[in-house]
């Protein structure tokens, strides 16, 4: 039977900052979990020994599915009012008896969406309450806890910025390690309940427990409405990637089978009911031990419940209250699931002896239930959403204005993002506004970027082009929408606001908005003359004569940046030390190591590696917030150092650390943050760790934002290239929409996507995804761009491995495609060292490779090419491959240049095709080992005038047996994701090498000829 979770104190109203809390006498509690108040436990009992089974707190020898080290990692789920509350209640229970600590927090709906790490603040708040020595000692252990608990929080110092947001790292890392000391003296059992709910940071936090396990017995149980979950919804990622960790189980709660709710309902009405309305209600409850009761309760008091629609069903028992009972449960019902007794007071407008008769009165009828904390919570989330749902619309407006009211007059009520969205549903646009700020800013200073857009969005949607403050929200909102990966946004918002300012308005605000338009502007694929940005900005300050130190200091960051970007590297270090000087002038450390970032980079390229490695490695170890922007940008330029280089096992580890601070501080999307995750995706597919690699990209268990999904999509579509994939060709199209915005969208799934089509044997497709590449990248990047060299060996490959199967008249036209290309990656080639840190290995692999692949096409198309000049290219491109660490690109430079030689009758042959072979059956590069094992590369013998003789390829076989069996070249196509053109074209040579004139008589010669079963 559903009942109340010991519910928290009504609001964490004092999680956010330290101006918000004052009078500690009402901090947030949580009581124990108990049982309903008819005592009644029916239908769950193998449930609940299940449960704790699982969780390693039921004694003895546990059973098969025990936890094997007596604790245990579970997600319960079920339909709201299925029974999950009270099981829990049961279990919790059952751990106490034990000698179990049991911990509980909520996640409450709206309200708790907008302050992150609301559950674990109220855990916290338990601990203050009840013991406040075990509180003392942990955060004596770790300081990095008082964030989460108010009446120790520490005032910020405003003569340090890095001192205004907390360190996510450090946080999670605490509340880990607490956990873990809490457990010394006995078992701990944390609770943590309806987690659809839970905000994106709780979210993150629960991953980590659940992931890191402890070193001591703490058993974590996380409980989820799964009827809650659309296929939108935020927490459905997240569980995919908790059901693939190996430690944590799940527990779904059925309906109570009949003979269950049956007995509820006997258990329930003290006075046994007619039989047949106890049919009735078993049938109408639909095994939801919560609806069981209210049709009971409906029936006992003599409504007509079982006739009622549910929404009417659950208010039987309101309408039993008196006039101050309805009018307090609506009141409340406006606060969410809880309120403190100390709000509510305040906004109910009663008198004392009003208020406790109409809270006893709700209390006695099960519509509230008293919490230990001092405040109510309804018995059933459901209740209360429905309470609220039967308001009138005047009457959630007053309720609202009354909440705003009381907040904003006593801070020590509740919290600014609670004040925000009171004020907003009582359309209080100022008092929204204002509220959604400092929220936002609350936010932030709890490493919940999420949370603080969401808040600023907010306020900038309730300001007017004239409010003074506007721009700095329009800049905080933009730094909120970067820290979470959403730099096109922050854009957008900051073109948005210098487009509407008003001329004549204050020049520092817009140089302001300049400098971060540069900064952000260059993240993007956005064409905005960022240098010229920061000369407007500089000038403007020139003209206004008022000090803005940190503005300017932003800007001269910025032009350094700008110059470095446009590879007017001298100009950019003479800049340097002028833009260091301002941001430490400034008090902006981490501007200033940017600056120094940029300066690293700048040296690297002017081949000055040592020099740069150095620099880079003392910011990260300086580094006073780990997981700010300037050390994650520090490790991704370390890390690109590496895999320039061709260091390509210490780039992965690099990138891969930068990435795990970032993560740590709450920004995995942001700038260089997501870079460094994509390039360690990458440098790992190149080392030949595709596992790894696939690892590393995954997003099934996360929602990016866009383009980061294609982004690391299409590096994901690598490996299934190489490995013969073909399904995930669609990320091609899937991906088109980012192509204007992030140019690395195509490159990547093109790439990929040539040898995806071409290892089908749809070289038409591959030719025109080419060329369609080429064109994008041509018009949002710049004509031969480096990628490009990339795009036209993978293209003159597969013109080599297709020539000898298309019909003779085809291939002229395939041999000036493939002279074309030649020139075209000579050009790049020629274009891009024209500017210093261009000629790196890669890039020299690739070209060597297009080299060879050039002259190989020549060969294999007829044409005279001097032997030895063609061997020699094949050795530069295996060695260039070698040298810079890619196992898959020498291996398949190995395989033609073997393939070659042994035509030739050359010995060496057998080697080189042995040694690609190894490489490919360790990788599974199925198309690979397939090109081996058919001897592709190896020039026919046959007249180029007549086919008649050749032996079928693979393809050709496979589409021979569809031809027997009556399908179409449409057909065959849908089948084998290849056009009807190229199923056309296989079926005329299949009729060609068969020497006859059409499908049937093909058919016929291949059954005489044993190439048909």
């Amino acid at each position: 039977m559903a009942t109340a979770l010991d519910a928290p104190m009504a609001t964490a109203r004092q999680a956010e900052t330290h101006d918000t809390v004052s009078d500690h006498s009402d901090i947030i509690r949580v009581v124990g979990l108990e049982r309903s108040a008819a005592g009644l436990f029916v239908g769950r009992d193998d449930e609940a020994a299940q449960l704790a089974r699982l969780l390693g707190v039921s004694g003895g020898d546990g059973g098969a599915d025990a936890a094997p080290d007596g604790t245990g990692l579970v997600l319960l789920s079920g339909d709201a009012g299925i029974g999950k509350t009270r099981i829990l209640a049961e279990v919790a229970g059952r751990a106490r008896e034990a000698g179990w600590s049991v911990l509980i927090g909520h996640c409450l709906g709206e309200a708790g969406q907008a302050l992150p790490y609301l559950p674990f603040i109220e855990v916290l708040g338990r601990l203050e309450s009840t013991t406040p020595e075990r509180l003392d000692r942990v955060l004596a252990a770790h300081p990095g806890l008082t964030r989460l608990v108010p009446s120790r929080r520490r005032e910020p110092n405003p003569d340090d910025p890095a001192d205004e947001v907390v360190d996510r790292s450090d946080l999670i890392e605490a509340v880990h390690a607490a956990l873990d000391d809490l457990a010394t003296d006995a078992p701990l059992l944390l609770v943590v309940e309806d987690v659809h709910w839970a905000d994106q940071s709780s979210r993150d936090l629960l991953t980590l427990l659940f992931t890191r396990g402890f070193s001591r017995r703490v058993s974590i149980v996380a409980s989820y409405r799964s009827d809650d979950l659309h296929r939108r919804h935020p927490l459905r990622a997240t569980l995919a990637h908790w059901a693939r960790l190996g430690d944590v189980e799940r527990l779904d709660l059925a309906p109570l089978p009949d003979r269950a709710v049956r007995e509820l309902v006997r258990g329930l009405q003290p006075q046994p009911l007619p039989e047949a309305q106890v049919r009735e209600v078993v049938a109408r409850a639909e095994g939801n031990a919560f609806f069981a009761e209210e049709l009971v309760a409906a029936t006992a008091l003599g409504g007509s419940g079982l006739a009622e629609d549910l929404s009417r069903l659950l208010l039987v028992r309101f309408d039993q209250l008196d006039t101050a009972g309805q009018h307090v449960v609506r009141i409340a019902s406006a606060a969410g699931r809880h309120v403190s007794h100390r709000l509510l007071a305040a906004v109910a407008a009663l008198g004392e002896a009003e208020l406790d008769a109409g809270l006893r009165d709700a209390v006695e009828h099960h519509v509230l239930v008293p919490t230990d904390s001092g405040g109510y919570a309804f018995r059933h989330a459901l209740l209360g959403e429905t309470v609220y749902d039967d308001l009138l619309p005047g009457e959630r407006v007053r309720a609202h204005e009354r909440y705003a009211a009381a907040l904003a007059d006593d801070r020590t009520l509740g919290t600014w993002a609670e004040l925000a969205r009171h004020a907003t549903a009582a359309g209080l646009r100022e008092q929204a506004r204002g509220a959604s700020v400092q929220a936002g800013e609350s936010a932030m200073r709890m490493a919940g970027p999420e949370e603080a857009f969401r808040h600023f969005k907010n306020a900038l949607a309730l300001m007017s082009e004239t409010d003074a403050d506007v721009d700095a929200v329009t800049l905080r909102a933009a730094t909120a929408a970067t820290a979470v990966g959403q730099a096109l946004k922050a854009l957008e918002l900051i073109e948005d606001r210098l487009a509407r300012r008003a001329a004549g308005s204050d020049p520092a605000g817009r140089a302001e908005l300049l400098a971060a338009l540069a900064t952000t502007a260059r993240i993007t694929e956005s064409t905005v003359d960022t240098l010229a940005a920061t000369k407007e900005g500089l000038a403007l300050l020139d003209a206004a004569d008022v000090d803005h130190p940190q503005t300017r200091a932003r800007l001269l960051a910025a032009k350094v940046q700008a110059l470095a970007d446009r590879g007017r590297d001298g100009e950019a270090l003479a800049g340097v030390e002028e833009s260091v000087a301002a941001a430490q002038a400034a008090g902006l450390r981490d501007v200033a190591d940017e600056v120094r970032v940029v300066e690293a980079r700048i040296l690297e390229r002017a081949g000055d590696p040592e020099t740069s490695r150095r620099s880079l490695e003392r910011i990260i170890a300086e580094s006073r917030a780990p997981g700010d922007p300037a050390e994650v940008r520090a490790y991704h330029h370390l890390g690109w150092l590496h895999h320039r280089a061709g260091r390509l096992d210490e780039a992965v580890d690099v990138y891969r650390r930068g990435v795990e601070r970032a993560r740590g501080a709450g920004r995995p999307w942001a700038p260089y943050a997501f870079d460094g995750r994509l390039l360690a995706g990458i440098a790992a597919y190149e080392r030949g760790r595709w596992p790894e690699a696939l690892d590393i990209l995954d997003v099934s268990h996360e929602v990016p934002p866009e383009p980061a999904r294609s982004l690391l999509m299409g590096a994901r579509m690598y490996v299934a290239a190489a490995q013969g994939d073909y399904s995930a060709v669609s990320g091609y199209e899937v991906s088109r929409p980012w192509w204007e915005s992030e140019g690395l969208v195509p490159l990547l799934a093109g790439s990929a996507a040539i040898d995806l089509h071409g290892h089908a044997d749809d070289l038409d497709r591959a030719i025109a995804v080419h060329d369609e590449v080429v064109e994008v990248l041509t018009r949002v990047w710049y004509p031969l761009f480096q990628g490009q060299l990339r795009l036209d060996a993978l293209l003159l490959g597969q013109l080599g491995s297709h020539i000898q199967r298309v019909p003779s008249s085809q291939r002229p036209a395939l041999l000036a495609r493939g002279a074309a290309l030649a020139e075209s990656a000579a050009q790049v080639w020629d274009r891009a060292t024209a500017r210093p840190g261009n000629d790196g290995p890669e890039s020299t692999a690739w070209l060597a490779r297009a080299a060879a692949e050039a002259l190989r096409l020549q060969w294999l198309g007829g044409a005279d090419v001097d032997r030895d000049q063609l061997v020699t290219a094949w050795q530069a491109a295996v060695d260039a491959f070698e040298a810079y660490g890619h196992p898959y690109e020498t291996a398949r430079s190995k395989a033609r240049l073997g393939a070659f030689l042994k035509s030739v009758g050359d010995p060496r042959g057998s080697a080189e095709l042995t040694a690609a072979l190894e490489v490919a059956q360790r990788l599974g590069a199925e198309p690979l080992r397939a090109e081996i094992r058919q001897g592709g590369g190896a020039r026919s013998t046959a007249k180029a005038a007549s086919r008649q003789g050749e032996s079928l390829t693979a393809r050709e076989a496979e589409i021979l047996g569809l031809v027997a069996l009556g399908r179409s070249n449409r057909q065959i196509g849908t089948q084998l994701f290849i056009s009807a053109k190229t199923a056309s074209v296989h079926v005329s040579n299949i009729i060609a090498k068969l020497g006859v004139t059409g499908r049937g008589e093909a058919v016929a010669v291949a059954r005489d000829r044993g190439l048909l079963d």
